[in-house]
């Protein structure tokens, strides 16, 4: 059965330090986002800060799925060269 991106990232979260602090800051980006919409009154400081936590959400959403990728593309590696080993027996 093939393992999907959700099972990957769950594994990731679990497995790799540097993953887990990317989704953790993200988290935490998104809390800030919230609580800011949440505001009745918005000045400019504030209208900075929603473009500033955005664009880090999206920044740190990039790094996460290249680490996904990366897991995926050495997942596919090792998969490949188990079947060219089980080949030659």
């Amino acid at each position: 059965m093939p393992i999907t991106t959700h099972d990957i990232r769950q594994r990731l979260l679990e497995t790799d330090q540097e993953f887990r602090r990317l989704a953790e800051e993200h988290s935490r980006c998104e809390c800030q986002l919230e609580q800011l919409v949440g505001q009745s009154y918005w000045n400019s400081e504030d209208l900075a800060l929603e473009v500033s936590l955005k664009k880090m959400k999206l920044y740190l959403k990039d790094q996460m799925e290249l680490i996904v990728a990366r897991h995926r593309h050495n997942q596919s590696a090792r998969q490949q060269q188990m079947h060219q080993n089980q080949a030659h027996y």
